[in-house]
């Protein structure tokens, strides 16, 4: 099971910037670029909501479910 993680494909859409997205949802630009990337590990919900929020989203549409 994997998770892809398609935050860069959101951000794109709204053409918003590593640093624009950590400033608005009170990140590091650091942790930001972890979960563009899919490195990250975990993300909390309220990182989430938030992304969502800012992004104008859905979970689905940054979180997507690939069978291996």
């Amino acid at each position: 099971m994997t998770i892809r993680v398609n935050l860069d494909v959101m951000m794109a859409r709204r053409r918003m910037g590593v640093n624009d997205l950590a400033e608005a949802i009170g990140i590091t630009p650091a942790n930001v670029s972890i979960l563009k990337n899919g490195r990250a590990k975990a993300v909390r919900f309220t990182t989430l909501d938030e992304i969502c929020r800012v992004l104008d989203c859905q979970p689905g549409d940054i979180l997507e479910w690939e069978q291996d």
